[in-house]
């Protein structure tokens, strides 16, 4: 079962509760229409007696020209004659009807099982049965009421096996029609599999071609509609789209990597190779060493940068969240970067709400901050402010980094977020290129969102919003 195709299994499932079910619906009808037939036959047996009734007259007596002349039966009953209608001496349906008195001495009629009915009672308008020859026979007696017919019976005798030759025959078509209807319904089953498994059959041959030839931008096409398979070739494009995006942003990520790498890579290989072409003054080895250290602090800050970002992509246990008093933890960040005062610039924070417990990771929101505010100073003019606020509504905790610094132009401001990116000579040449990067990959991983407002040569407000 294992090796078989899909398509395979459902015909085989499909034909094993079709012919299930064609069982079962096969022994339904024998049994019901034994029911109906067997209904049938004491219903019969009962409308022949009732109408036998009014075929058997008494007359006290009788002419002799009435006795040659009528093409009825008479017999000699007591003091007068019992007029039999000829009609009684039909076998209707299969059904006996005989005239018997009360001891069961028959008068008149016919009974092929007059001595195994012996010995069942005469009981009025009720159904019995006996079993004569391995055969179940109904019985079913009408005491006559008529003037004069006092004492006498009706007795009517019919065969359980009457209606055997039409169950015969419904068995016959049943087992010729049945089995024919099974065959047509598992080879229209089988198609319809075929059918409906077809677009699954493209999309693996699609994903496999993709696999093989490493080409995301191939779409699996399977036409219009709205079914489950399509929804599924919905969902593996939007994959595949995913997946492109993530390889492209990968690709510039590891090119701007060794492109950031590259450069203090050649300048110490610059510097070592200058310095050792012959022997220079402590002083030359001092400056030597000065630039090495500067590139490799350069280069080791680069790496730790892409080392986080590859942990907060990957979502590693390294970042767990806690609660914790995060108006606390914002005004000691405040506190402590105050004392900076880069180019004279006075960072302000008086308007953090008190007592906001948040869930989150301390050391990642913290080094949002930390790297915003750097920004503000980096990126500030002489004499500037930077005014940092916390605050909270019903579902949000709102942090907010407002600088008068140089400003970011409208055309740059997504751009700001990318990695590597640094702007203008104003804003570039300066650090990684990692920093704001990084601020929007832990907001993100909180859950959040960064906003950026500002304005060439104005300044600019960075909005963190957290949900609670």
């Amino acid at each position: 079962m294992k090796n078989l195709s899909i398509r395979i299994k459902i015909t085989l499932w499909f034909a094993i509760a079709l012919i299930i079910v064609v069982s079962l619906t096969y022994t339904v009808i024998l049994s019901v229409s034994n029911q109906v037939f067997q209904k049938a036959i004491k219903e019969n047996l009962i409308d022949t007696v009732e109408n036998n009734t009014d075929e058997v007259e008494y007359f006290s007596n009788i002419n002799e020209e009435d006795l040659l002349d009528d093409d009825n039966y008479f017999i000699s009953y007591e003091n007068g004659f019992i007029e039999v209608e000829d009609d009684f001496l039909e076998v209707v349906n299969q059904v006996f009807t005989a005239l018997y008195d009360s001891s069961l001495a028959l008068l008149y009629g016919e009974n092929p099982i007059a001595k195994g009915t012996s010995s069942v009672r005469l009981s009025d308008s009720v159904i019995q049965t006996t079993r004569v020859g391995g055969v179940t026979y109904y019985i079913f007696d009408r005491a006559l009421k008529q003037e004069g017919l006092e004492g006498l019976w009706l007795r009517g005798v019919v065969a359980e096996t009457q209606g055997k030759e039409e169950m015969s025959s419904i068995s016959r078509l049943s087992l010729i029609l049945l089995p024919i209807l099974v065959l047509f319904a598992i080879i229209g089953g089988y198609l319809i599999a075929v059918r409906t498994l077809k677009p699954i059959k493209q999309i693996s041959e699609a994903a496999s071609q993709i696999g093989k030839g490493d080409d995301l931008k191939r779409r699996i096409m399977i036409g219009e509609g709205t079914d489950e398979l399509h929804q599924l070739a919905d969902n593996f494009n939007k994959m595949f789209i995913r997946l492109d995006l993530s390889f492209e942003k990968e690709q510039q990520f590891t090119s701007d990597a060794s492109h950031e790498l590259r450069t203090p890579m050649s300048v110490i290989m610059a510097q070592c190779q200058y310095t050792l072409e012959k022997e220079r003054t402590a002083e030359e080895y001092e400056n030597a060493l000065s630039v090495i250290q500067r590139q490799a602090r350069k280069m080791s800050g680069l790496i730790n940068d892409m080392l986080d970002f590859t942990r907060l992509n990957m979502k590693t246990d390294r970042y767990t969240f806690e609660s914790y008093n995060l108006s606390e933890s914002v005004t000691s960040l405040c506190t402590d970067m105050a004392i900076i005062r880069e180019k004279n610039i006075e960072l302000s924070y008086g308007n953090i709400e008190k007592g906001i417990i948040y869930t989150g990771n301390k050391a990642l929101l913290g080094r949002a901050l930390t790297n915003l505010i750097s920004n503000a100073y980096r990126y500030g003019k002489e004499n500037g402010h930077i005014v940092v606020s916390l605050q909270r509504n019903e579902a949000s905790v709102i942090i907010s980094v407002q600088d008068d610094g140089v400003g970011i132009a409208e055309d740059e401001q997504k751009k700001v977020f990318y990695r590597f990116y640094q702007g203008d000579n104003s804003r570039g040449g300066i650090g990684t290129g990692l920093g704001l990067s990084m601020v929007e990959e832990i907001v993100r991983f909180h859950g959040g969102r960064i906003l950026l407002e500002s304005k060439k040569d104005l300044g600019s407000t960075f909005t963190i919003i957290l949900p609670l």
